[in-house]
């Protein structure tokens, strides 16, 4: 980051020291589970390489390891890699840890396949940033390689909207408030823990994709047979949709 330049929210560390057990819970760590052992779109053959990209405590990365997966972990935040690390331990896993900024992330002809789970793509402000990251990862695909993008679409967004929620964590209560923003274009969500007499906020913003916006970047970015799905069970993309998750391959 340029001297004198403001902090992105995602470069806040104490976000995700604040934040990261109630962002990653263990439910969602379970949920990471089934899907990895049962989700056809995420079938990994024993030795499949495969790049974790926004890896955070690695929900994902270690359940794809255990089932044979070589996995490579790349997230910004150190303390989201050094729980990924103490996970993966405790596991019993190997997998490899890299800490840099998806910007800027490439390693050339390397992965079987790629995923960014959880709407961890589309985070810059700026549209060319987040083409940027795209042919980042088809560069980093190997001939064949396929990439996998899971995210809340715009589409669900109108559907569902965005109701304030408030849930009960360890020890505390969350309050979770999403603001749809710029004409439909981003979202904004902000969080409000409360735990041991202690209030703490945060919030983070992604752009809102719909799936023909996706699809058209995936194009650009060089993807061919790009696909979209509504769930991890590898079902339509229609009005019963609970996710917007796209798929694209190197050719």
């Amino acid at each position: 980051m340029a001297k004198g330049t403001a902090m992105e929210w995602f470069e806040d560390e104490t976000l995700w020291a604040d934040f990261s057990d109630v962002l990653f819970s263990p439910e969602r760590a379970g949920e990471a589970e089934v899907r990895a052992a049962s989700s056809p779109l995420l079938r990994v053959p024993p030795g499949t390489r495969v790049l974790d990209l926004g890896c955070g405590p690695g929900t994902y990365t270690i359940p794809l390891a255990r089932r044979g997966a070589q996995v490579t972990g790349v997230d910004l935040s150190a303390a989201l890699l050094d729980r990924a690390a103490q996970a993966a331990s405790g596991a019993g896993v190997d997998i490899r840890l890299v800490r840099a900024d998806m910007r800027e992330f490439v390693e050339p002809d390397r992965f079987d396949l790629a995923i960014s789970m959880y709407t961890s793509f589309g985070l810059f402000d700026d549209h060319d940033e987040n083409m940027r990251v795209l042919r980042n990862v088809r560069a980093s695909l190997a001939p064949g390689g396929r990439l996998l993008i899971d995210l809340y679409g715009k589409e669900i967004m109108a559907r569902d909207g965005a109701q304030p929620k408030i849930l009960d964590v360890d020890g505390g209560t969350l309050i979770v408030r999403g603001t749809v923003l710029d004409d439909w274009t981003r979202f904004r969500d902000d969080f409000y823990l409360v735990r041991e007499g202690r209030a703490r906020q945060a919030f983070i913003v992604h752009h809102l994709y719909s799936a023909v916006e996706l699809k058209q970047m995936l194009g650009e970015a060089g993807f061919t047979g790009i696909e979209c799905f509504g769930g991890f069970d590898a079902e339509p993309f229609d009005n019963h949709a609970r996710r917007l998750i796209v798929r694209g391959s190197r050719a």
